[in-house]
């Protein structure tokens, strides 16, 4: 198996579930925990890829994804 790298993970909870995003493919998944929606997410990116083609994957990777705080004023 080849090892890609690191990837980013962003998890957040939605009703009873998490759902957790790799942005720079736009793959999801999620899970009851937030160790197992890290985890399904895991083996969706693993899946992705395995199945998509090289041109795919280039058009879908993002290389610069940048997680930070947004302050907001609303009236």
């Amino acid at each position: 198996m080849k090892h890609i790298g690191q990837l980013t993970a962003v998890i957040h909870r939605e009703d009873d579930m998490y759902v957790s995003l790799c942005p720079e493919l736009d793959v999801a998944s999620q899970g009851e925990s937030v160790e197992e929606a890290l985890r399904n997410l895991g083996e969706a990116v693993e899946l992705f890829f395995e199945t998509a083609d090289a041109s795919e994957v280039e058009s879908r990777f993002h290389a610069e994804v940048y997680v930070t705080r947004l302050d907001v004023d609303v009236a």
